[in-house]
C-alpha cells in the first residue's frame, strides 16, 4: 500500500514523497542516500576529560589540550546513522535520549552500517579509518558492535559469549567468561565467585536500569547478585544487606566481635518486669484460671518470659534457638547477627 501510494505520489507531483513511514524505515532520497543535512555536518565536542590532569603544583600548568570529538558519553571522530529512521547521532545512547525520533524505537547498533567522519565531514560505510581523508575514526573500534572509543586510556575487548564490548585487557589476561552467570568475571574472583544463572540479565535492584548492557561498571556481591558500583556504594551508606537475598553484602566480622563485646557488657535483668515490652510475649491461654482440688478457681502461677527465641540466619539460612537480646539476635551456626 506504501509503495502504491509514493507511486501515485510520483504520478501526481512529479517526485518522489520522503515522508517517515512510521514503525519502519524512511524511504531513501535518490538525491540524498545518506540522508545527510547542514546540522548533521556539524561536529560535537565531547565534555570527557582528555587525561588526568598533574596534581603536582611544582609542575608549570601545561596548557589545556584541544577538545575531542563526541559526545558525553564517547570520544570519537565519527557520528552513526539509525539504520531505522536514517538519522545521524554521536551514539546510540544520545539517539536513544532524543525526544524528536520519527517512532519509538532504539538504536540497534549491531546494524549499523554507515559512519560520518568529523574530520572531513565525509559519510561512508562504517570502518577504522575514513576511506576520504585516512584518519582514524577511534583509537578502538570493533566491527561487530560498531563501536567506536578514542579514549587511549580506556582498555576495551570484545567478548563473543557476552556479545558486547566490555572494558578490560581482555579475556584470559584480566577476565574469563563465566557461561551460567553469562558475565565476564574477573581472573581473582573467578574460582570463588557463587554463580546465579543470568544474573546480569535483569534489572539493578536499586535503580531498576538493566544490567547487561550498562555502562556503569557493575559489581558482584558475595551472594552472587550484582548491581551498579554506584548503586552499591549509596546502599551501603545505609545498610549492609544484599537488596535481593538480605545476604551481608559486606565483611560484618569485625562489627559481629563488638556486638558480642557489648552484649555481655549488658547482661539482661533477671527480673521481667525491667523487660516489659522487649521479651517474647506469652500466649494469654497460658494464664487461664484452673480450678484445684476443692473446686475453688485459682490462677495459674505466673509464667517467666523466655529467654531464647527461634531465629532464621539470613546469611547462612539456618534455623536455631538464641538467647534473646535487645541489640541483637546472634546465629549459633555462623555467628552472625543479621
Amino acid at each position: 500500500m506504501t509503495q502504491d501510494y509514493l507511486a501515485h505520489k510520483r504520478g501526481s507531483d512529479g517526485e518522489v514523497a520522503t515522508a517517515e513511514v512510521p514503525n519502519g524505515s524512511p524511504v531513501v532520497d535518490p538525491d540524498n542516500p545518506y540522508n545527510i543535512f547542514p546540522e548533521d555536518l556539524v561536529p560535537s565536542v565531547s565534555p570527557l576529560s582528555v587525561q588526568p590532569r598533574d596534581q603536582d603544583e611544582s609542575v608549570e600548568e601545561q596548557p589545556a589540550p584541544p577538545p575531542m570529538l563526541g559526545c558525553r558519553h564517547y570520544k570519537r571522530n565519527v557520528k552513526v546513522q539509525c539504520f531505522d529512521c536514517h538519522r545521524w547521532f554521536p551514539c546510540r545512547h544520545c539517539h536513544d535520549s532524543a525526544t524528536d525520533l520519527p517512532f519509538p524505537h532504539h538504536l540497534n547498533r549491531k546494524k549499523t552500517q554507515h559512519m560520518l567522519c568529523m574530520l572531513c565531514q565525509t559519510p561512508q560505510p562504517a570502518a577504522e579509518v575514513c576511506a576520504n581523508c585516512g584518519e582514524y575514526a577511534a583509537w578502538y573500534y570493533c566491527p561487530k558492535c560498531k563501536l567506536w572509543d578514542n579514549d587511549s586510556n580506556k582498555r576495551i575487548y570484545h567478548c563473543d559469549d557476552c556479545g558486547i564490548c566490555r572494558v578490560g585487557e581482555g579475556l584470559g589476561k584480566d577476565y574469563v567468561h563465566c557461561r551460567r552467570c553469562n558475565v565476564c568475571i574477573s581472573i581473582q574472583t573467578s574460582a570463588s565467585h557463587p554463580c546465579i544463572e543470568r544474573a546480569t540479565e535483569g534489572d539493578c535492584p536499586l535503580c531498576l536500569v538493566r544490567l547487561f548492557e550498562s555502562q556503569t561498571p557493575v559489581v558482584s556481591l558475595p551472594c552472587g547478585h550484582y548491581m551498579h558500583g554506584e548503586c552499591y556504594r549509596d546502599l551501603m551508606d545505609v545498610t549492609y544487606k544484599c537488596p535481593v537475598c538480605s545476604k551481608s553484602a559486606i565483611n560484618m566480622d569485625v562489627q559481629w566481635r563488638k556486638l558480642d563485646d557489648e552484649i555481655r557488657a549488658q547482661p539482661l535483668p533477671e527480673d521481667d518486669e525491667d523487660l516489659e515490652g522487649l521479651l517474647p510475649h506469652i500466649d494469654d491461654d497460658d494464664n487461664v484460671p484452673v480450678a484445684d482440688n476443692g473446686g475453688a478457681r485459682s490462677a495459674r502461677p505466673q509464667q517467666r518470659r523466655p529467654r531464647s527465641v527461634w531465629i532464621g540466619c539470613n546469611d547462612c539460612g539456618s534455623r536455631c534457638w538464641t538467647p534473646f537480646h535487645w541489640l541483637g539476635l546472634k546465629c549459633q551456626i555462623c555467628d552472625s547477627y543479621n
